[in-house]
């Protein structure tokens, strides 16, 4: 695990956000927002996938599909905020997991695609 200078494990490079919803065309609704958002990097649509779940009492089966977000923690709150106004769900799954390891480029791409300016900066 990487630490900072005080020995508290380290602020991860980036994030993969998961949500899901019950069509591929939300999906994709809810993937080009972010990513034209400058809010993910990328988003991967995987599906249908079935989902079992307890709701209102019950125990509901669902098709739906899961969008990958690749994002940095700056833009974390952002991209979550995107995904509770355009979900169409009442209460969406919203999970954000570290990437503890990764390519050095790949890690600088998703930070540089994710800034509010567009990388502009120095390099």
């Amino acid at each position: 695990m990487t630490t900072d200078s005080n020995g508290r494990p380290a602020a991860p490079a980036a994030l993969t956000v998961l949500t899901t919803t019950d069509s591929e065309a939300a999906a994709g609704e809810l993937a080009r927002g972010a990513v034209e958002a400058r809010l993910a990097a990328c988003a991967q649509i995987s599906g249908p996938v079935t989902s079992v779940y307890r709701w209102q009492g019950g125990v509901e089966t669902a098709t739906e599909w899961q969008i990958l977000f690749k994002t940095t923690p700056a833009r974390y709150e952002a991209l979550e905020h995107h995904l509770r106004t355009a979900h169409d769900y009442e209460t969406p799954e919203i999970i954000a997991t570290p990437v503890v390891r990764g390519s050095t480029e790949y890690l600088r791409w998703v930070t540089e695609e994710t800034a509010p300016d567009g990388g502009a900066g120095p390099r």
